[in-house]
């Protein structure tokens, strides 16, 4: 598969890239810097420079063509305020979405957050972004020209992933380290029966094959 990743540079998506190029599969990641550029071509993704804030539906489309699955997994950060959880964290999400559809890719998978609401009430920044994923995540819901999976991790962690989790439509609130986020993300790419399921992810007992395979209703 050739597989085109947002937010290139992320820790989930260097990850998940490293996953993707190990199986075989052909992986670029669009990133906003060109300095970023080595430490894609060292997790074997192809770098993408274009700045998904400032970007036209048809250019990232271009980007997008001959595509068999796209990845949203671009996020302002941290550090980011109000105004950038709009502008990447929905905008952004929006316009992945759109170019996909206008490239014909139809495999979609967004990374969003476990209280993603675009109706969450709250005037700070944790809250905006909940609202902003939220709306994203609406946005992705009612585009009939794609077969979207959204992930909504738990409290993401930097300790070593362990295989197993616990992915259902509602989990509860937990931990999940971004390994295990990164594994799923690969069988979810590769398993479009889990087409039109959002779904949360924390830390749990079950393997991931397993896992995603008993959402995907097999």
């Amino acid at each position: 598969m050739r597989i085109v990743i947002a937010g290139g540079h992320g820790q989930i998506a260097l990850r998940l890239e490293r996953l993707l190029a190990a199986r075989g599969d052909e992986v670029a990641g669009i990133v906003r810097r060109a300095e970023q550029n080595d430490d894609l071509r060292a997790a074997g993704a192809e770098p993408v420079l274009c700045d998904l804030e400032s970007a036209t539906v048809e250019g990232v489309a271009a980007h997008l063509q001959g595509a068999d699955a796209a990845v949203f997994a671009a996020g302002a950060g941290p550090g980011s305020g109000s105004a950038r959880k709009e502008t990447v964290d929905k905008g952004a999400a929006i316009l992945f979405a759109k170019a996909a559809e206008r490239a014909g890719v139809r495999r979609h998978v967004v990374v969003s957050s476990m209280g993603a609401d675009a109706a969450h009430q709250g005037d700070d920044v944790f809250d905006a972004y909940l609202r902003a994923k939220g709306e994203a995540d609406e946005y992705v819901r009612s585009r009939t020209g794609l077969d979207w999976t959204i992930l909504r991790p738990g409290s993401l962690i930097d300790d070593a992933g362990t295989g197993l989790v616990r992915l259902e439509a509602s989990t509860g609130r937990g931990m999940i380290p971004r390994d295990d986020v990164a594994a799923v993300l690969a069988e979810l790419v590769d398993t479009p029966a889990t087409t039109g399921l959002t779904l949360e992810l924390i830390s749990g007992s079950t393997p991931i094959s397993v896992a995603v395979k008993s959402v995907a209703g097999n």
